[in-house]
């Protein structure tokens, strides 16, 4: 498995002021925070088709492609050949049904799940071996209700659990700079220490 630092870090969602606040945008919300963190301002890169900006101290790009979900991976192909970044030095992060809110996954490999967005990818890159952080939104229970849920704004409790995971995973991201992946996996993917009532 790779243990390179990552160059790209990938947000997915949707582009559009109708979308901001949906489950869908998840991986959308933590790059905006992570470019605020690292100082980095996003800015259209129209030959990226998406919002993308780069952190020389980080030594990473962060890219929130504004193709739609289902062909993002237009937008990541594109920049990851211009930088010559291989697939296992790009993190995508996104919205994940089969984990509750407030609980994080981070992976390197395997399949899509469905995720419209991660197939995309999948293609672009001819690979599945890049890393994932995903991040818990819940499913609703039914699968014909999939595409309602995800383009739906998640109540007050699902919100404040998914901005504490998304917290957590902010305080977890020098590991991940560091190319630290285990000792980043094994964090983020503890479960949440219940609070106290």
């Amino acid at each position: 498995m790779a243990h390179t630092a990552p160059k790209l870090v990938v947000g997915l969602g949707n582009p559009g002021p109708e979308y901001v606040e949906t489950r869908h945008n998840a991986g959308f919300w933590f790059c905006e925070l992570l470019a605020r963190e690292l100082g980095v301002t996003l800015s259209h890169e129209s030959r990226f088709q998406g919002l993308a900006g780069n952190s020389r101290a980080a030594g990473v790009w962060i890219l929130l492609p504004q193709t739609y979900m289902n062909r993002s991976g237009l937008s990541v192909g594109a920049l990851a050949r211009f930088y010559r970044i291989l697939p296992s030095e790009i993190l995508v992060v996104h919205d994940e049904l089969d984990i509750p809110p407030g609980q994080l996954k981070l992976k390197y490999g395997g399949g899509n799940g469905g995720h419209n967005g991660l197939k995309d990818i999948q293609a672009h890159l001819s690979t599945p071996d890049f890393w994932r952080l995903r991040i818990g939104i819940g499913h609703p229970g039914d699968r014909n209700q999939v595409v309602n849920f995800v383009l739906h704004r998640p109540s007050r409790d699902e919100q404040s659990l998914i901005d504490e995971s998304i917290g957590r995973a902010l305080d977890v991201w020098p590991k991940i700079q560091a190319g630290e992946w285990e000792r980043a996996t094994q964090a983020l993917n503890a479960k949440p220490k219940p609070k106290n009532p």
